[in-house]
């Protein structure tokens, strides 16, 4: 994985990794099977984490707050240099990947949020008050759903 020689000093075992991320190690192997963190092992077989790692777990926390998928956050994570802690070039540059994404799932919740009071879009809360909106359900030739909402 690797391809400079590592001080022992650069690796965590996989206990250390959780208390410095507040994951369980259940969590850490789950994020390493699905391949978002590698782990080395020890002539003892046991896993040993670089120490760029409690960054990377941190963004998948931090990304999965904000509704990115793991698919997605996989895709991210693949921008990142293997061996070395990234930098704040390599931030930015995530950064810049995930915020129109970040600003649509904004936009969106903006306008559910402002909606929700009066319609979801489908005029299935009030038939009377649907009446003024959606008189002749024009909104169904939209397709099924919220379609005031999801557009």
């Amino acid at each position: 994985m690797v391809a400079t020689k590592l001080d022992r000093n650069d690796l965590l075992p996989i206990g250390d990794l959780a208390r410095r991320t507040g994951l369980s190690v259940s969590a850490i192997r789950f994020y390493e099977e699905k391949g978002l963190v590698q782990s080395l092992r020890t002539s003892g077989n046991q896993r040993r984490f670089l120490r760029s790692d409690i960054r990377r777990l941190s963004f998948i926390l931090i990304a999965q707050q904000l509704g990115l998928a793991l698919s997605e956050i996989e895709g991210e994570l693949a921008k990142l240099p293997q061996g070395r802690t990234p930098n704040a070039r390599d931030w930015r540059a995530i950064s810049a990947s995930i915020r129109e994404q970040l600003d649509r799932k904004i936009r969106q919740l903006e306008l559910t949020r402002n909606k929700l009071d009066g319609c979801i879009g489908c005029g299935c809360l009030s038939l009377s008050r649907c009446q003024l909106y959606n008189p002749q359900d024009d909104a169904a030739q939209s397709g099924s759903g919220p379609r005031f909402v999801l557009g």
